[in-house]
């Protein structure tokens, strides 16, 4: 949850937030170089730690940009869909460029590439120093970050040992038990005790906030399914090497960002809920499609056509609820509104790889003895790809609660 922190509530100009992502983006740039020249696993797992926190602090900086800079609802929904597809450009690049450098190079430089870059962005961030005003800093919740932090993370490592170890292990109740409690102490410490709390309260009482976090917490574990475990399938199943699996995932990637770009300019006119529902039927039929692929599914067929019917669905829903979890919020809490958006996706995305691999796991381990290892793995997949089904109709489900808010659906008079 600590990737709220990076941000003031009051709103700064662009110069002060992009400033604001330069410690961000030094931890980010040495944590790839580490990485990158690890020499042991330890290494290159508390390098990955220390990356995986940079980018959580990078994300909710650019949210908050949107959400200061782009007041009009119209217009922000616009510019949520061109972050939306911006990320997708990201992921399609990442995809045939990580594939590549694997096949190509190393491991090392998918890491290695990032330092570049990095220092680009931060000469950027030192060149706007001169003449910023910043805004208003906030005390760091501290208590928060680690109750909220390690309970998520002993939540997963319980639900993550399941498949291994059975449910009622000692292994897996204990850390269950342990990241729940903490869990329930960072919300009672949230709304009780802590003078300026890192997730307040009080936002979840505007309904559209509250209920677009649900859906985006739901949503995370749609997006893991479609990503990773399509690209396992690919490679595991399948037999791709990582660059022909990086070219095989793309068509999907550019249907996302061409469809985000379109929900951007369909939401002033149909409302939230419509391109919500729509994008539910997408992952209804693309999952229930890609749970009959198996060890003997060509990529045509099996693959890249329930895959676009996914990425249109998500083209469909990401940007959307994005906009609406961030119309009619308080200026003075747009920052923190996006870090909480973005949270609910990233959490939604941690519990459902644990989740799904989980489910995966124990489905392959049932097919073992009777078939390939290939097609063991797919039946685990298979299940992964039926539970997506199953979240994208919660998903639908919980739109109804949704409130069809005038500022967000109409254009200005």
């Amino acid at each position: 949850m600590h990737p709220l922190y990076p941000l003031t509530r009051s709103p700064c100009g662009w110069r002060a937030r992009l400033v604001s992502t330069l410690p961000v983006m030094v931890l980010s740039s040495a944590s790839s170089l580490v990485s990158g020249l690890a020499t042991a696993p330890e290494i290159l797992v508390a390098a990955r730690i220390a990356q995986g926190m940079g980018a959580a602090m990078m994300a909710p900086a650019t949210l908050a940009v949107i959400n200061t800079h782009f007041t009009e609802p119209n217009v922000r929904a616009k510019a949520f869909g061109a972050w939306s597809a911006a990320g997708g450009i990201g992921g399609m690049a990442g995809a045939l460029a990580g594939g590549a450098i694997t096949t190509g190079l190393s491991w090392r430089w998918v890491f290695l590439i990032n330092v570049p870059i990095g220092a680009a962005l931060i000469t950027m961030a030192v060149m706007a120093l001169p003449g910023m005003r910043t805004g208003r800093r906030e005390s760091l919740d501290l208590i928060g970050a680690v109750t909220a932090s390690a309970g998520l993370a002993a939540l997963i490592y319980g639900v993550m040992h399941s498949a291994d170890q059975g449910w009622t292990s000692v292994q897996v109740v204990g850390p269950a038990v342990a990241g729940l409690i903490l869990l329930v102490t960072f919300t009672v410490m949230q709304a009780r005790f802590t003078a300026q709390p890192m997730m307040p309260l009080r936002l979840f009482r505007i309904r559209n906030v509250a209920v677009s976090n649900v859906m985006l917490l739901l949503f995370g574990g749609i997006a893991i399914a479609m990503w990773y475990f399509t690209s396992l399938f690919l490679q595991n199943v399948l037999g791709y090497s990582a660059l022909r699996t990086g070219l095989g995932q793309t068509p999907a990637a550019v249907t996302f960002m061409v469809i985000a770009r379109l929900a951007a300019a369909l939401l002033p006119r149909t409302g939230v809920r419509t391109l919500v529902l729509a994008g539910c039927a997408c992952f209804l039929a693309g999952f229930g499609w890609l749970a009959q692929a198996d060890a003997d599914s060509g990529y045509i067929t099996g693959v890249l056509g329930p895959t676009l019917l996914i990425a249109a669905g998500i083209g469909l829903t990401f940007p959307t609820l994005m906009a609406a979890a961030t119309a009619d919020v308080p200026e003075g809490d747009a920052g923190i509104i996006g870090g909480l958006a973005n949270t609910a996706s990233q959490v939604g995305g941690s519990v459902g790889l644990a989740v799904l691999a989980t489910a995966a796991s124990a489905r392959t381990a049932m097919e073992a003895g009777g078939s390939s290892p290939a097609a063991a793995l797919a039946a685990g997949y298979d299940v992964v790809f039926l539970v997506a089904a199953g979240l994208g109709l919660a998903i639908a489900l919980v739109s109804v609660l949704l409130s069809q808010q005038r500022r967000l659906t109409d254009d200005a008079d």
